[in-house]
């Protein structure tokens, strides 16, 4: 299973990355648990500068936008 945190202040962008990561998780039968992060403290734990971002099982593989359906295909495929 995926663990996957979508860093941000609960803005729409944020939402709509946390939603496509469960929809494409969902597409490719990867069990993938998906969390909204919205502490300050936190998001600044990963070194995050530019929200929405994506932490997949601890590690920030994107910041700044909402993903594209393709990288996150290729994440939930390694």
């Amino acid at each position: 299973m995926k663990d996957i945190k979508v860093l941000g202040s609960g803005c729409t962008k944020c939402s709509k990355t946390a939603e496509q990561l469960q929809k494409v998780a969902k597409e490719l039968g990867v069990e993938a648990n998906v969390t909204k992060q919205m502490d300050p403290q936190v998001i600044m734990h990963y070194g995050v500068m530019s929200t929405p971002a994506v932490v997949i099982n601890e590690q920030v593989v994107h910041s700044g936008s909402i993903p594209h359906k393709e990288q996150i295909q290729a994440w939930l495929s390694d």
